[in-house]
């Protein structure tokens, strides 16, 4: 028998998300929502959102974009990330974002990949995005300027803005409901991530996944603290930092935020103090993190010159987090609470949750989310049945993915025909509460973010001197970082040194792909008759680096 959520089911819409977010027949608020943390004077209130996203809608139709076809953003955070997200989503287009921080290449692999039809790129950006653009064979009339302030035309690409309808064009225009199974088969989304092995994928989220994880993500948020959405307590100041291209940002920046009408100061990206001066002079109540965050709270100076106490729930997501850093600052502020909790892209977001303002000690991720099931199997593909033995998670609910883009053999491998996601993760479970304490997939978490090791191989490979590689993570000083075992070709020179390597690499790559954890020359790399390389043997291999780079460093002191 599988496991339950411990809450009741909830009864969630069958609607397009902007219906869930705009309900039709409600006039739209006009308090500042989306504020810009650098800036206040640009905001945006729902009310202009929704003009905006209208105004976009028409623009979109009158290019002749069709329904299901990709609008693309390469930005920095800004307050109109969202007005693309809920136009494209809303106008059965869908909405696709990447990495602010790529090269050219991974640009431009998401680009072909995506078959993007409307580019839209920030200004500080534009030059990897014409060169990626270029790459990937889109015209030049595809591209458009994107900020939160009109932009003169550059290098040919004109500002978003013209796209826009007018207000009184656009004024009547309406979605399509999307009612009932339309809203289950219908893509809105499609973040990348690199699911439980290989290159990134696009993994199609539907307007119903976007809802049920909205739902069920409000519904833990009120649990056990006496407050509801009908009756949602103190107001709440929330800081956005976390990047909107990735699925955690836009469930609370984007849609929760906008569902439960909270103020959200939207930073342009992470800086450490920035964020302590946003806390310090907007009052935040609550914030959604990742743990290197809590990593430089926990350690740096910077934090006693700020007055942080007005913050009283931090979320903590996308990588594990040490329950010894939790105890530790929960310990130090002593209304500080940390929660954790735990999901993935495939899972439009969350699918386990610490719920409400529960202080947990244990380094629990929580309980499971409404309307959400789970399995642990070992590696036959058996149920396990005993608390504390630990197993693969199977996940099954409504914020489980549609499928990977265009990739129908990855989306047979990772789900089933009754609906059980395959998460790669290992957990155990014990008397309804979940742990994290492996990973069965090859993906490597630095800073939060997913590194692939099948993509640094390629790049690797694409080096003269290198005949084979292989990638893994290694553990240094409580951080994850991509290291790579490298067999170099016969005719390589004195030349090819592991600085040299490393270098390669980070030409082509964003930064946190980057192979911080090293290079280690070996003479084979290990495989299968198949040809699959024998990761849990490379895995050793960087337990017993890990060890003696930190007895080096132990010696060094």
């Amino acid at each position: 028998m599988p496991y339950t959520s411990p809450w009741p089911a909830l009864d969630i819409p069958k609607c397009n998300i902007l219906s869930y977010l705009f309900p039709p027949g409600v006039s739209p608020s006009e308090k500042p929502i989306w504020i810009d943390a650098t800036d206040t004077s640009k905001s945006l209130s729902p009310a202009q959102m929704l003009s905006w996203i209208k105004r976009f809608a028409v623009g979109l139709d009158r290019l002749g974009i069709s329904q299901q076809e990709a609008i693309m953003v390469f930005t920095p955070n800004h307050i109109f990330v969202p007005m693309a997200y809920l136009a494209a989503a809303g106008s059965q287009r869908f909405f696709t974002g990447a990495n602010p921080v790529y090269t050219v290449h991974e640009v431009a692999h998401q680009m072909k990949a995506i078959s993007a039809a409307v580019v839209l790129i920030h200004p500080t950006l534009l030059e990897t995005g014409l060169a990626a653009a270029k790459s990937a064979n889109i015209p030049l009339e595809k591209l458009f300027l994107f900020s939160d302030s009109a932009q003169p035309t550059t290098s040919g690409v004109r500002d978003w803005r013209v796209i826009a309808a007018s207000e009184i064009d656009a004024a009547t225009w309406g979605w399509d409901l999307l009612e009932g199974e339309a809203a289950l088969h219908t893509t809105a989304v499609i973040n990348f991530s690199s699911g439980t092995t290989g290159l990134p994928k696009g993994v199609c989220i539907t307007h119903h996944n976007l809802i049920a994880n909205s739902e069920q993500t409000i519904y833990s948020k009120f649990e056990g603290t006496g407050y509801s959405i009908q009756n949602p307590g103190p107001p709440e100041r929330w800081l956005a930092f976390l990047p909107l291209y990735h699925a955690y940002s836009q469930l609370f920046t984007m849609n929760i935020a906008c569902r439960l009408q909270i103020p959200v100061y939207v930073m342009p990206k992470f800086v450490f103090e920035d964020y302590l001066r946003n806390i310090q002079q907007f009052r935040i109540t609550s914030i959604q993190l990742v743990p290197p965050v809590l990593v430089m709270m926990a350690k740096r100076p910077e934090i006693s010159q700020y007055d942080i106490s007005s913050v009283k729930h931090y979320l903590s997501g996308a990588a594990p987090l040490s329950s010894d850093l939790q105890n530790d600052l929960m310990s130090r502020f002593d209304d500080m609470v940390i929660c954790q909790a735990w999901g993935m892209t495939e899972t439009t977001c969350a699918g386990i949750k610490t719920p409400g303002f529960t202080k947990d000690f244990t380094g629990s991720i929580g309980s499971l989310l409404p309307n959400t099931e789970a399995r642990l199997v070992n590696e036959n593909n058996e149920d396990l049945i005993v608390d504390g033995e630990p197993g693969e998670l199977w996940l099954r609910g409504p914020q489980i993915m549609l499928g990977y883009w265009k990739n129908e053999e990855a989306t047979r491998e990772s789900l089933t025909i009754d609906g059980w996601f395959k998460t790669g993760d290992v957990a155990v479970v014990k008397q309804g509460k979940w742990w994290i304490v492996d990973r069965k997939k090859e993906l490597i978490k630095v800073n939060g973010l997913q590194v692939a090791p099948a993509e640094l191989e390629a790049v690797l490979l694409e080096h003269q001197d290198i005949a084979d590689a292989a990638v893994v993570g290694i553990t240094l000083h409580g951080e994850e970082l991509p290291r790579a075992y490298v067999v170099l070709q016969k005719s390589a020179t004195e030349r090819t040194t592991a600085a040299n390597i490393q270098n390669f690499v980070a030409t082509r790559v964003a930064k946190h792909k980057r192979l911080a954890g090293g290079i280690e020359f070996v003479d084979e790399v290990p495989k299968l008759a198949s040809g699959k390389i024998v990761r849990k043997l490379i895995k050793e291999w960087a337990k017993r680096d890990a060890k003696e780079l930190e007895m080096v460093v132990k010696a060094r002191l």
